[in-house]
C-alpha cells in the first residue's frame, strides 16, 4: 500500500492492538481494492539506526505476513471485509523469523476476534 491518504486516515480513526512485538493499527471498509487486505511495514528509525538493520526487518516481516496471508484472506472474505493494516515493529532487538511467525498468527487471531464484535 502507498496511498498516503489511506494510511493517514489508518492512523487518525484507525483501531490498535499490541501483540509484542509488533504493534498493529488498522481499518476496515477504506480499501477500494480487489484485495481483502492492504498491509504496509514499518520499523522506526528512532529503534534502528542503521537502514539495512530496518530493511532486514521489514524483509521478515514481509515474508512471514507471506506465509500467514491466507488465513487472513480466509477470515475476511468469510466476513465480507476489507481492511488496511499497518504493522510496525517495536522491540529494541532484532527479531528471529519464528517470534515473528508467532507474533503474525497472534495478530490474526485478535483481528479476527476485533471483528468478530464489530459485527
Amino acid at each position: 500500500m502507498c496511498s498516503q491518504k489511506v494510511i493517514g486516515e489508518i492512523f487518525l480513526t484507525g483501531d490498535s492492538f499490541l501483540c509484542y512485538p509488533l504493534k498493529v493499527v488498522w481499518k476496515d471498509e477504506v480499501l477500494t481494492t480487489n484485495f481483502p487486505a492492504q498491509v504496509v511495514f514499518s520499523v522506526p528509525k528512532r529503534l534502528y539506526k542503521k537502514a539495512h538493520d530496518r530493511n532486514l526487518i521489514k524483509r521478515l516481516l514481509r515474508e512471514v505476513y507471506r506465509y500467514r496471508k491466507n488465513d487472513l484472506y480466509q477470515i475476511l472474505e468469510a466476513k465480507e471485509r476489507k481492511i488496511a493494516l499497518m504493522v510496525v515493529y517495536i522491540a529494541k532487538e532484532k527479531p528471529g523469523f519464528s517470534l515473528l511467525e508467532n507474533a503474525m498468527t497472534k495478530v490474526i487471531a485478535k483481528l479476527n476476534k476485533k471483528l468478530e464484535l464489530q459485527q
